[in-house]
């Protein structure tokens, strides 16, 4: 992260009443970044070759929808805000284009994230149309005012879609101070409110969160269950498909580089990660068209910049950022369904 994001970052985060006022209870504790680790994408720091993965498949498409947002989190990756539009509204047009090129590539799947997604004036048209071609939709949302200034349009596209429609709210800890500590004052009753709305109503929803220091994997699924259970919310907090926990990144901390050994020593392979099965169309301002990126986590990065269409973007991605180890290889995470 370059010195100026951060300073934009930080004046986001200012400008934005109801900001956290503090830093992140989720919080990477490690320490700073070597400024030669994750600088060649060939090679790590020691010299030793780095690992690339291969795209096996379009599995899933994803689009930022723009990264402005009713939030202001202390930590968001993608540094999203009520004020920052360096990701800006992807317009209909542009998604239908690239909807029809990921079909012919088989894709089966297509995320939505942001930023807030029911911010973009054009993003219901989006998801009718990604629907109505017979694709499943995943899209990530706070669940707050945003989102409930449609929901007649989204009981609409319940009744005419059911289960092909998954809506993933963003929930950060099953506690409200563990939540409001990172998404600001005032954040916990209405996101828990549109969950809770979506869970009434019949739609097929997931739950993201994640975890405070020193808390086990077991401890944070308990707490979600009671959570869920108190307020009638039909997720079940032991599927780790409905209540996805994420680890926390942070791409200023220092962290392994991943080289081709590494496949061996951990036991997994370049097809386990994200980036194997998914690719993330975004519009950056100042561009003049949406271009394609590695994945989700690295919207901003032109080394993940994989050009205008799927087609160019089918190639092998070196795993060049501190995102690449400590959330897809180490964390074992992935932004899909």
């Amino acid at each position: 992260m370059t010195e100026t994001r951060t300073q934009t970052r930080a004046q986001s985060r200012t400008q934005s009443r109801n900001a956290p006022q503090g830093p992140s209870p989720f919080r990477v504790e490690a320490e700073a970044l070597p400024s030669e680790k994750f600088s060649d994408p060939q090679l790590t720091a020691k010299g030793e070759r780095r690992a690339s993965v291969p795209l096996k498949t379009l599995e899933t498409l994803w689009f930022n929808t723009g990264t402005l947002c009713n939030l202001a989190c202390a930590t968001c990756y993608i540094e999203s805000s009520p004020t920052n539009d360096a990701l800006i509204y992807i317009g209909a047009e542009d998604v239908s284009r690239f909807l029809d090129e990921a079909q012919n590539m088989g894709t089966r799947e297509i995320g939505f994230t942001g930023g807030e997604p029911f911010m973009n004036p054009h993003f219901l048209a989006m998801l009718d149309d990604t629907l109505a071609r017979g694709l499943e939709a995943l899209v990530l949302s706070n669940a707050m005012k945003p989102m409930r200034r449609h929901e007649a349009a989204l009981l609409e596209l319940r009744e005419r879609y059911g289960d092909r429609l998954t809506i993933r709210v963003s929930l950060d800890h099953h506690t409200q101070a563990g939540h409001e500590g990172e998404r600001g004052p005032r954040s916990w009753e209405p996101g828990l409110a549109g969950l809770k709305w979506l869970s009434e109503n019949g739609f097929s929803i997931a739950v993201a969160g994640r975890l405070l220091p020193g808390e086990g994997m077991g401890d944070a699924r308990e707490g979600y269950a009671r959570l869920f259970a108190a307020e009638n919310i039909r997720v079940d907090a032991h599927d780790p498909m409905r209540l996805v926990l994420f680890p926390e990144m942070d791409e200023t901390k220092d962290i392994a580089e991943i080289t081709t050994d590494c496949w061996g020593i951990l036991g997994k392979s370049p097809a386990d990660i994200m980036c194997a099965t998914s690719r993330m169309v975004v519009h950056r301002k100042g561009e003049p068209a949406p271009r394609v990126a590695t994945c989700t986590l690295i919207p901003y990065d032109k080394g993940f910049d994989m050009g205008e269409t799927l087609a160019e973007a089918s190639s092998e991605v070196a795993l060049n950022h501190p995102h690449c180890a400590r959330f897809c290889v180490l964390g074992g995470a992935s932004c899909s369904a």
